[in-house]
C-alpha cells in the first residue's frame, strides 16, 4: 500500500468514524454507533504506521487533523456515555429496605444521571476537553495535556467536594471515569495522525 493510500485509507475509516459518532449521540443509537465508532478508530490505528516515504501535502495533513479532530469530539462523548451505562450495569442497586423512607428523596442517585445533575455541561466540557488534548498532542505539545486535565479538575473540584458531601452520589467516580475515558478517545485519535503523517 503506498503511503498516499494509506493516508486515503485512514481519512474514511476516521470520517465514517466520525459520522458513527455523531449518530451515536442520540440515545436510543448510543448502543450500536458508539462501538461502530470504535471499531473505526481501532482500524484506522491497525492501517496507521509511520510511513518511510515523503511527507503528505499540508492540505492532506490538514484534512486529516481535521477529520480525527471530528472524531474525537463527535465520538467521545457516546463513547464515554456508553462507558457510564457498562459501569451503572455492574455496579450493585441499593435495596429499598436500606434505606429508611424518609431518607429516599433526601438521596441522590448512585448513576449517571444523579452525577449529571452534580456536574452540569459535562458533554460540553468534554468535547472541548477532547479538542483541546488532540490539540495539545498534535501540535508537539504534550505537556498541554497537564494543563487541560489540571484546569478541568480545577474547574470540578467545588462541585466535586460539594457532592461528596452528599450522600453517595458518586460524582468523583464519574469524573475520574468519565476524563480517563475521554482523554483516551482523545490521544487515540491524535495517535493515528501522528502515525501516518
Amino acid at each position: 500500500m503506498t503511503p498516499t493510500d494509506q493516508a486515503t485509507l485512514v481519512m474514511v475509516l476516521l470520517g465514517f468514524g466520525a459520522l458513527a459518532g455523531v449518530a451515536a449521540w442520540a440515545r436510543s443509537a448510543r448502543r450500536v454507533w458508539a462501538p461502530v465508532a470504535v471499531l473505526l478508530l481501532a482500524a484506522a490505528l491497525v492501517v496507521a504506521s509511520p510511513r518511510s516515504a515523503e511527507a503528505a501535502s499540508g492540505a492532506a495533513t490538514a484534512l486529516l487533523v481535521a477529520v480525527a479532530g471530528a472524531l474525537a469530539v463527535a465520538g467521545g462523548g457516546p463513547v464515554t456515555s456508553l462507558v457510564f451505562e457498562l459501569v451503572d450495569r455492574r455496579e450493585p442497586v441499593d435495596h429499598p429496605l436500606d434505606h429508611p423512607a424518609d431518607h429516599l428523596a433526601d438521596r441522590v442517585p448512585h448513576d449517571l444521571a444523579g452525577a449529571g445533575r452534580v456536574l452540569r455541561g459535562g458533554a460540553w466540557i468534554g468535547a472541548l476537553e477532547r479538542l483541546a488534548v488532540v490539540g495539545t498532542l498534535l501540535a508537539g505539545w504534550p505537556e498541554g495535556l497537564a494543563v487541560v486535565l489540571a484546569v478541568k479538575g480545577l474547574g470540578r473540584y467545588p462541585e466535586l467536594r460539594a457532592a461528596e458531601d452528599g450522600p453517595r452520589s458518586g460524582a468523583a467516580e464519574r469524573f475520574i471515569i468519565g476524563t480517563f475515558t475521554s482523554v483516551l478517545w482523545a490521544c487515540a485519535c491524535a495517535a493515528v495522525v501522528v502515525l501516518v503523517r
